[in-house]
This record gives C-alpha cells, sequence and structure tokens, in this order.
C-alpha cells in the first residue's frame, strides 16, 4: 500500500477539509509514491518518537499535534529542524490529523468520553456542511463511459457507495454555427439527440475536480452542467456531552478522571461538593465552550490549557471546570490505532500499525 492510497482513505473517513482553516493537516512530509511498511501513531512528532519509527522499521508517523505549525524558517540541525532532519533523511512519511481528528464522531473527544465511561453521548457543536448537486446532460450513447471516467477520480461517491448517479431520460436539441466543431450534428442544423439528465453529489472540497472532469470527459464541445449548493448538518463537530453512570461531587469526579486518564495532575474551579452527573468534554484548549456547554445542562466542562482569568470567570458564573491538561489527549495514540486497524483492514497483512507509548508531555509534576 502507498502513502497515496493511505492519505485517500483518511480523507474519506477524516476529510482534510474538517480541519480549521489555521491548522496544518495532511501529508506534511513525504512522499505519495512510498510504500508504508508500518504506521506509528503518537500525540507529537518528537525525536524519541522518530528513534522509535526507525527501530521497529516503520515509516509512516501520523501525529495528532502538526510538527510543521506556527511557519518553520530554517531546516537546521538544531530544534524542530533536526527532527525534519531525521524524518526526511530515513526516508519516513508524517501525517497531521488535528482538529479535523477532533470533531471527528469517533475523534478524541469521543475518545475521551469513552476513558470517562460516558453513556448518553451526544456532540456540543455540530458542524454545519454543504455540498453540491450536479446535473448535467449526455447523450444517451455516452453516459457509461462518462460515468466511468467520474467514478476513476473519486466523484459520485456516498460513504461505503460508488456509483451513485441518477438517470432520466430526455431528448435535447441545439443548432452548430459559425465556428462550431460539434460532436453530434451538422452546422446551421438543427440537431435532436436522445440525452440522460444525470445528477449526482459531491463534497464542497471536490467542486473544481468535478468541473474539470466535466469539460475533459463530456463529448459536446459546450456542455451544459449546473451545481447547486445545498446545505445540511453535518455528523461532525466539536465537544461531546454525556452522562456518568452515578453522580459524584466535583471533588470526587476530579479524583475519578485523574484516575481514569492516568494523569499526574488535575485542578478545577467550582464549589467542591457540587453534584456532577453530565459532563462535557472539549480535549486540548476548548475553553470558549464553556457556557454553552452549561447551557446544555452540563455540571462540568473538562479540557486543558485553562488560564487564571478564564477560571474565575467562570467561577464568578457558577460555571464547573475540570482542567486536565493538553496531554490528556494522549488516548488519541490507541483510539486512532484501532480506528486505522477499522478503516485499513484489507491491508492488514501488509504491515503493522503501532501507538507509540512514548511520553511527550513537556512538564513535569511534583
Amino acid at each position: 500500500m502507498k502513502i497515496s492510497e493511505l492519505m485517500k482513505i483518511l480523507n474519506n473517513h477524516v476529510p482534510f477539509h474538517q480541519a480549521e482553516s489555521w491548522d496544518n493537516v495532511g501529508l506534511l512530509i513525504g512522499n505519495d509514491n512510498l510504500d508504508i511498511t508500518g504506521i506509528l501513531t503518537t500525540l507529537d512528532c518528537t525525536d524519541d518518537v522518530v528513534n522509535q519509527a526507525i527501530e521497529l522499521n516503520t515509516n509512516t508517523i501520523i501525529a495528532h499535534h502538526p510538527l510543521i505549525f506556527k511557519g518553520v524558517k530554517r531546516i537546521v540541525e538544531d530544534g524542530y529542524g533536526s527532527i525534519i532532519r531525521k524524518l526526511i533523511q530515513n526516508n519516513i512519511n508524517l501525517i497531521a490529523l488535528h482538529t479535523n481528528l477532533d470533531v471527528h464522531p469517533e475523534g478524541v473527544n469521543r475518545m475521551l468520553a469513552h476513558q470517562l465511561g460516558l453513556e448518553n453521548i451526544s456532540m456540543i457543536n455540530t458542524n454545519s456542511s454543504y455540498y453540491y448537486k450536479v446535473q448535467t446532460f449526455i447523450p444517451k450513447n455516452y453516459v457509461e463511459i462518462f460515468k466511468d471516467s467520474l467514478n476513476e477520480l473519486g466523484l459520485a461517491k456516498e460513504g461505503n457507495y460508488e456509483y451513485c448517479f441518477f438517470e432520466s431520460e430526455g431528448k435535447g436539441q441545439f443548432k452548430p454555427v459559425g465556428d462550431a466543431s460539434p460532436y453530434i450534428g451538422k452546422l446551421d442544423s438543427i440537431e435532436y439527440v436522445d440525452e440522460i439528465k444525470l445528477e449526482f453529489m459531491i463534497k464542497s472540497n471536490e467542486l473544481e475536480i468535478a468541473k474539470r472532469a466535466i469539460l475533459d470527459n463530456h463529448p459536446y464541445e459546450t456542455p451544459v452542467f449546473d451545481f447547486i449548493k445545498m446545505n445540511k448538518e453535518s455528523e461532525y463537530g466539536l465537544g461531546i456531552i454525556g452522562q456518568l453512570n452515578k453522580t459524584m461531587t466535583l471533588d470526587e469526579f476530579s479524583e475519578y478522571a485523574k484516575k481514569q486518564l492516568n494523569i499526574p495532575s488535575v485542578r478545577y474551579t467550582g464549589q467542591h461538593d457540587s453534584p456532577i452527573k453530565k459532563v462535557a468534554i472539549i480535549g486540548g484548549s476548548g475553553i470558549g465552550f464553556e457556557y454553552k456547554a452549561s447551557q446544555l445542562g452540563a455540571d462540568v466542562f473538562v479540557t486543558g490549557d485553562i488560564k487564571h482569568h478564564d477560571a474565575l470567570d467562570a467561577k464568578i458564573q457558577n460555571v464547573n471546570l475540570l482542567d486536565i491538561n493538553h496531554y490528556s489527549e494522549y488516548v488519541m495514540k490507541e483510539g486512532l490505532k484501532e480506528l486505522l486497524a477499522k478503516w485499513l483492514f484489507k491491508y492488514e497483512n501488509q504491515f503493522p500499525i503501532y501507538a507509540s507509548e512514548i511520553n511527550t508531555d513537556p512538564f513535569k509534576y511534583k
């Protein structure tokens, strides 16, 4: 299996366009044509992680946090440059699945919710997405060739289904004039053609591909086609809200979360004896959504990187916060390994998939 095929599968399950505009996801370092010898999942791509990949003879690392993010100006034997150089020197591909994995229905927040044993799970913020309904008109005897061309480009696909078209028959007419070079018919003569109105759906990021595909593969010199923009509620969204199987105090829940996530420390704001049953989670840095979570009935909002003033504001507003620090997202290593095993089951005998056990938390705790 080549990297290019892996990228198509990842884009199908964790679409890169679902990432935030400021993010940097996808293949950051590598070669589309390389055969995969193994995959290593990690939260951060550090020097130790690269060394582990080399020891495992694994030439593909999938990290949650992008290594190339703030703008690398130099690639020298220092800092991030030394990691990038080592990746390139050892032909190791680096892929980032960041905010697109955060909003995935089985992504990082769902993984955290699973660790905390939450039930009756739903999303805090469901994304609104748009797609296009495409319609064009094809001579009846050319329609199968045209559909094959679109299918080869990955268009007209919904989930695990390919070749998703709708056809309706009709009769088209046109009169070639001037310098026209018609595929069918003669100059200055009205031509009647048995045509198929072909309809199919494309994702928002496939618009330019579909336009080019129609222009390149349609038999008519001037094809007629329409793109109709349509909106729908996406299955993707940020944050999880769910219920514990029993009510705890805020103090008890804090200890419980620390144990379940196997992290060295947590901190919270709120009354220690506040009853906690409904829990909202956004891994990483989720401050800004705590009040919406409260409006949805959450008894506590769980996230990381909470700043002093945000904690103070929440306390004044009687909104309970639990800071599980940013590194708690490490749960994605095993979680992503399991997802990859499911998505890549056809290739299970070609290469192994590992979850790195290396702790990349930059902090030490007393």
